[in-house]
Parts: C-alpha cells; structure tokens; sequence
C-alpha cells in the first residue's frame, strides 16, 4: 500500500511563475465555462465583481499548492496577524453581494464566525498530537459544507460553489500556516507518481463498483459514448473543485491525523466509513444507503491513494475519475 515518501515540494519563490500562469489559465478557463453554461449572462453588469469575488477565493487555494505558507510563515510575525489574516477571507463575499444588493448580515457574520471560532479553537492547542482541537475544528469546517450551511451565500446559479472554497481556503491556511501538523501532501505540481498511483486504485475499484452498483440497481448504462472535451472539462472541474477539497478534508487532514492516533489500517477504515456516511443524504435522498456503501469503498481506495506516496494530488486523481466516469456514463 505505501511507496517510498517523494522530497518535500519546491519553495513557492521557485514555483512561482508556473502558479501565476497556471493561475491565469485556470482563470481564463472558468470564465469561459461561465458564458458556456450562461452564468455570465444571469450575471450581465456585476460580472467583473463576480470574477474579481472567485480570483480572490481561487488564489489561496491555488497558490497554497506551489508552497504559499512557507513563504508566509516567515512573514507573519506577530500571533495576533496569523490568527486573523483569514478574516480577510470575507472580502469576496463583500465584492459580489455588496454590488448586487444582495448582502446579509446573517451569512457575513456566520462565515465570519467561522473563519474566526476555527482559528482560536487551533490557537489553545499546545501539542503536536491532534486533539480535541483538531476534531473540533474539522466538525465546524465538515458540518458547514455537509449541511450547505452557506449555499445561499452567492445566490446565483453556478457560484454556490463558493463558500466550500472559502472554506478549503480557511482549512488550508489554518494547517498549513497556523498549525502546520506535516504530511497533508497538498501540492498542485503534479509528478508522474500521481497519475500512477491514482490510476491504479481506479482500475482497483472500478470492478468492485461496477458489480455491486448494478447489482443494488445505483448504476445506470447510458447509451451515449460523451464527447471527449465533456470527459476532459468534467474531469478537471471534478478535480479542483469536488475532489480535491474533499481529499483534503478526508485524507490530508482526517485520515493523517487518525492515523497518528489510532494506526494506518484502523485509520484507514474509519476515514472511509465517515466518507461514506457524509454522501447519506445525496441525490434527493433522506437516507441513500446504495450511495453510502459504495462511497465507503470507494473511501478505502481513495486513502490508499492518498498513502502511496501522501499526496493529495494522487488520491484526488482516483476520485475525479471515478466522478466523472459515473456522472457520464453511469449515473
């Protein structure tokens, strides 16, 4: 299950233009996906603030994988500034609601409540062994993306997406900066084990999926093949956005500090199971136990994944995969 661990990734100073112009593309990318599927038109006047809203949450994200809280350790001396920087996580939802009119209170203050009650929760903890803090502080981020607690936060149709990456954001900056436990694998240059690994546990679960998914009537043949640029754009809206915040949440965070406590195996069965559990009530369904079943296996293949060479990068390749092929061909 576990391959020699890579060298740790190179400095942001040395990545740092391959973030930017990635940046740019990834950019320029779902800006053209917002005119394809029309939600550049529901936006018309207040688009700049809507694309100015997502850069501003998209950056962290991206930048925090070519090395960014290395560079900002150094750089945030005093407690008080590393504890409240993320606060500034709510200017995006200032820049598109504010424009529009459709700011409310409740939701600034609850996200705010949010970014804040994470960040002093971490701040009492004292030892390198997760503990009370650490899982209270994953209940908060965990509760507030399972039960959409902020979904109404950018009220437009296709941007519902982003509080869960504010949040993605808050959970990045709060273990990679202010308490940086090691080991989460959070990297976006990708290497050829990635693509390897996160292959192989594919073609290791797909079998297992394909025969209890057909047999419990949850997949579906459809006759189309697909086109190959639906496969490819899904695949990386899949990637960014659904698989690799949930690898992060389950394997990088969950899974690794687990495993600290109670072992790899124990670890990586209990992970799986709460992965399963978090999709009970997916598709319109107040209990949907097909969906947790195969979910929960799929959990197992997607932490061995993440354990090949710990890194999220290769178990969020299985994930996306197996998202994409279903939502095409299978769902």
């Amino acid at each position: 299950m576990s391959e020699a661990v890579l060298p740790a990734p190179r400095s942001f100073k040395s990545l740092r233009w391959l973030a930017l112009i990635g940046f740019i593309a990834l950019l320029a990318a779902f800006w053209a996906l917002s005119r394809y599927f029309g939600v550049a038109a529901k936006l018309g006047d207040h688009l700049p603030s809507a694309l100015l809203s997502f850069a501003l949450l998209l950056g962290p994200y991206w930048a925090f994988g070519f090395g960014l809280a290395e560079w900002l350790q150094p750089r945030l001396t005093s407690s008080a500034a590393k504890l409240f920087a993320p606060a500034l996580l709510i200017l995006p939802y200032l820049i598109s609601t504010l424009p529009r009119g459709e700011f409310r209170w409740t939701i600034c203050c609850g996200l705010l409540g949010v970014v804040l009650a994470v960040m002093l929760i971490l701040s009492q903890a004292r030892s390198l062994t997760p503990g009370w803090q650490d899982w209270l502080a994953l209940a908060i981020l965990g509760t507030a993306v399972e039960f959409h607690f902020f979904d109404n936060a950018w009220p437009v149709a296709g941007l519902t997406g982003m509080p869960k990456l504010l949040l993605v954001d808050l959970g990045l900056y709060a273990y990679l900066v202010v308490r940086p436990i090691g080991g989460i694998g959070f990297d976006f240059a990708p290497r050829s084990s990635d693509v390897r690994i996160g292959l192989r546990e594919f073609l290791y679960f797909t079998p297992i999926a394909l025969a209890l998914g057909f047999a419990m009537n949850f997949l579906h043949l459809h006759s189309t093949l697909g086109h190959p640029l639906q496969f490819g754009a899904g695949w990386l809206f899949t990637l960014f956005f659904v698989a690799m915040p949930e690898e992060l949440f389950f394997r990088g965070l969950l899974l690794n500090m687990l495993e600290r406590r109670i072992g790899t195996r124990p670890a990586l069965w209990a992970t799986a199971l709460l992965f399963g559990l978090a999709h009970f009530n997916k598709r319109a369904a107040f209990f949907n136990w097909r969906y947790v079943i195969l979910a929960g296996i799929a959990g197992i293949f997607y932490g061995r994944a993440w354990l090949g060479r710990r890194r999220l990068l290769a178990s969020s390749i299985t994930h996306a995969t197996v998202d994409t092929v279903w939502s095409i061909w299978l769902r």
